[in-house]
């Protein structure tokens, strides 16, 4: 098969490829140049895409003997990931851009290009599995090294994108593992830091990029009976959940901790409240995508979910709606015949902490990813 395997610059890309090389398949390696001012250099384990990283990737290519390309996607990236992640905030929502990423960048506007230029696959160096059943039907799946399992953040692909999708470090249980094999191999880039946290967001301070570009909107924090608690420079800046760095000038009556329950950014209000309204046992989510086939109408999945990258899988029903659920005046669940699909979990026996807005939530068999969905909204029944 003709390949483009995405090489970041990283040891995970430069291992995906090398271990297509080995397979057979004829290889060409790009990176994605995804900022449109680069850093000359990476900052440690933060950021990506600079420089120096188009520099580690060229070497590898070198060393692997395949051809080597940059691709600039800068323009497309800060029109739909970085876009997202303002508009998402600006709503009151927290969105993941590793999602978005996935989605937008590395399979549609890479694979699409792939694919227009006679590529059969694209490789990354994604930690997840893909397993062919009898019938030729692809399914996506954990990866045994569960520290660094990204199948939640690939769930967004669907089924017609796995198919020409590669992940050569599926068989991979520790990061150590691919180490090794990059050292073996002669890749300079065995003992490079991972990178983390938000690629664009270099500095790691999220407040301050969201300050930057969407300005000062000074409001107050409240608490749950409405008594004003506190203020802030723009609601936009928290997350349901969040106990830090919300500067409350005084303390609970009861003197326990407060979080953050409620964003609403119509009144530009910061809701603070007691732990325990953090937890919920039913999900209301929007833009479904089904990764198996979806269930038929009614139809209740046995299932594990879950609603952040390394978070807890925990036991839940799950069904394909016609439209965004929500929750009725009655306390019941109603669906709103938009014609967007949408995905209804309910909680067996646990419950979910701090369920925001914009969150992917995921739906798993065992290992195998059934399908993703957007939070639109979570209560407790």
């Amino acid at each position: 098969m003709r390949v483009l395997a995405a090489m970041s610059g990283g040891v995970d890309s430069a291992v995906a490829a090398a271990l297509a090389v080995e397979a057979g398949h004829d290889v060409v390696g790009v990176h994605m140049a995804l900022s449109r001012n680069r850093d000359q250099f990476r900052t440690g384990s933060r950021g990506c895409c600079s420089i120096e990283d188009a520099g580690d990737a060229r070497r590898a290519a070198d060393v692997l003997g395949i051809p080597y390309y940059v691709w600039d996607l800068s323009e497309r990236f800060s029109e739909t990931v970085v876009a997202d992640f303002l508009s998402e905030y600006e709503a009151g929502r927290t969105p993941n851009p590793c999602v978005r990423c996935n989605e937008h960048i590395k399979f549609t506007a890479l694979l699409d290009k792939a694919t227009a230029l006679g590529f059969d696959a694209v490789a990354t160096g994604h930690y997840a599995r893909v397993v062919t059943r009898d019938d030729g039907t692809r399914e996506l799946h954990r990866s045994p090294n569960t520290e660094k399992d990204q199948s939640y953040v690939l769930a967004v692909m669907g089924p017609e994108r796995l198919e020409r999708a590669m992940f050569p470090l599926g068989g991979f249980a520790s990061k150590d593992e691919v180490r090794a094999e990059a050292e073996r191999r002669g890749l300079s880039v065995s003992a490079k830091p991972d990178s983390y946290d938000i690629c664009f967001v270099a500095d790691g301070d999220t407040r301050g990029f969201l300050r930057e570009r969407l300005g000062s909107r000074p409001g107050e924090v409240v608490d749950t009976d409405g008594n004003v608690v506190g203020d802030h420079d723009g609601a936009y800046a928290y997350t349901v959940g969040q106990r830090k760095g919300l500067g409350l000038g005084r303390p609970a009556p009861d003197g326990r901790a407060r979080y953050v329950v409620d964003v609403r950014t119509s009144s530009n209000t910061v809701v603070v409240g007691p732990a325990e309204l953090l937890s919920v046992d039913t999900v209301a989510a929007e833009k479904a995508v089904w990764l198996s086939p979806a269930p038929g109408p009614g139809e209740w999945l046995d299932a594990e979910v879950q609603v952040r990258a390394h978070g807890t899988p925990v036991p839940a029903r799950v069904r394909a709606t016609a439209g965004t659920p929500g929750r009725g005046d009655d306390g019941a669940t109603v669906v709103a015949a938009d014609g967007v699909p949408g995905m209804e979990v309910h909680l067996t026996g646990e419950t979910l902490r701090g369920v925001a807005a914009g969150q992917s939530v995921v739906a798993y068999r065992g290992t195998q990813v059934l399908g993703q969905a957007t939070v639109a909204r979570a209560w407790r029944a």
